[in-house]
């Protein structure tokens, strides 16, 4: 697909055919990812229309980064074996020009982790998404959240997350009530979802699967963030229409994104 880099990230249509791009060519998106919340992440991108592949050993992980659409990296939990297979998969998907995305979990308040994104992150991602505090850290902003738990609003980042766009080159996607995204000079707000996102484990790294699918399909990195972003708040705001508890909505979420049209984002979304 070619949606060009002057495409508006703010037209629905647009990010309704970046839906229709990923259903039609249903990449092939390799996740290392939370252990929490791998059943999550492939079953989202599943829904949503994507094929996962959890490959995330040393040996095998750079091989398969080379077969992928697309790759994400989540450092929830990241484990010795699972750090070093990181490291091999952004290596590959750098050098086959594979699009990758970074999600850097509890980063500035963990050691080991916050390291260990200051050095993928300047292997040339092609969209960081995270918390308002996960971004801020990774700027070197501010020392992070509270664990993966975000302490600051998405705007509160929006210094950082321009800084970071531009430092990198990379798309910076986070989350919050108000989504912001932006590649350091557009900035876009997603005014969708429900507040529910924030009690279920492994939304956002479900989101991080689904932004790895619309990478690995939409040209515009800008236009692939906010159609994932949108996709996923969208889904769950019907989820949670008749949900009201958590655990129902886990399951409506997934419902959601399955069901989710892409005249239901032209109709929808909520973007500026």
């Amino acid at each position: 697909m070619t949606l060009a880099h002057a495409s508006a990230p703010t037209d629905p249509a647009v990010l309704a055919a970046a839906l229709e791009e990923v259903r039609s060519r249903v990449p092939l998106v390799q996740c290392l990812t939370n252990v929490v919340t791998t059943n999550l992440v492939a079953n989202a991108l599943l829904a949503v229309g994507g094929s996962p592949a959890m490959v995330a050993v040393p040996e095998e992980a750079g091989i398969f980064a080379r077969i992928a659409d697309g790759v994400l990296v989540n450092l929830g939990t990241a484990g010795a074996e699972q750090r070093e297979a990181m490291v091999e998969a952004v290596a590959a998907a750098r050098s086959a020009g594979t699009p990758w995305v970074l999600d850097p979990v509890a980063v500035g308040t963990l050691p080991v982790r916050t390291a260990l994104a200051a050095r993928l992150v300047t292997e040339e991602p092609a969209i960081i998404r995270g918390n308002a505090s996960e971004i801020r850290a990774l700027a070197g902003l501010s020392a992070g959240g509270r664990g993966a738990d975000s302490i600051d609003s998405a705007d509160d980042s929006h210094e950082a997350a321009t800084t970071l766009a531009r430092s990198t080159g990379a798309v910076v996607a986070v989350s919050g009530a108000v989504d912001l995204v932006t590649d350091g000079e557009r900035v876009v707000r997603v005014a969708t979802g429900s507040p529910l996102l924030t009690k279920v484990t492994g939304a956002g790294c479900a989101l991080g699967g689904i932004t790895a699918a619309f990478a690995a399909v939409v040209e515009d990195r800008l236009v692939a963030a906010v159609a994932a972003t949108t996709v996923l708040t969208l889904a769950a705001e019907r989820s949670a229409r008749t949900a009201e508890h958590p655990g129902s909505f886990a399951v409506g979420l997934l419902d959601g994104l399955h069901a989710l049209s892409p005249q239901d984002v032209r109709d929808q979304a909520k973007v500026r």
